[in-house]
């Protein structure tokens, strides 16, 4: 049946062709878009960091560390497993270190909102002897937070 209809064939081929086209292209530009929304964060996410800095060396805290890496391990049905978390800032005012949590947008830097704050219980189970910080970028405050 195809012998007698060689365009049909060619014609089945380009459609094939022009589908998996547009599915490779669809996935290009969704995974681009997610990407560029992630790049774009991240740069506001910085940008808020160094600000962030600049507020709390202007409140009297002085900067240790950035970028902080903790591990540690948790057991899962009789197994440990190793976690980690990373944090903003280390800071210290007076003889007192802090975990210093940097928020920026409208929303994140509550501390009552639940992301947020089971995002401060971690690193105060992990930074037992360090207060935490809540720095929120966009109204220009730090918080001193305890649990």
């Amino acid at each position: 049946m195809l012998a007698a209809h060689p365009d049909l064939l060619l014609y089945a081929a380009l459609a094939l062709l022009v589908a998996v086209f547009a599915m490779v292209a669809a996935w290009w530009w969704g995974a681009s878009k997610v990407a560029r929304a992630n790049a774009r964060r991240g740069k506001r996410a910085q940008r808020g960091e160094r600000v962030a800095e600049r507020m709390l060396e202007r409140a009297g805290y002085r900067v240790l560390d950035r970028q902080v890496h903790c591990t540690s391990t948790m057991s899962v049905d009789g197994e440990d497993v190793e976690i980690a978390v990373r944090v903003d800032l280390i800071v210290r005012r007076r003889r007192r270190r802090f975990v210093a949590e940097v928020k920026t947008g409208a929303s994140a830097p509550s501390p009552t909102l639940p992301a947020t704050r089971r995002q401060l219980r971690e690193y105060a189970a992990f930074f037992p002897d360090h207060g935490l910080l809540l720095v929120d970028v966009e109204a220009a405050r730090i918080l001193e937070i305890s649990f």
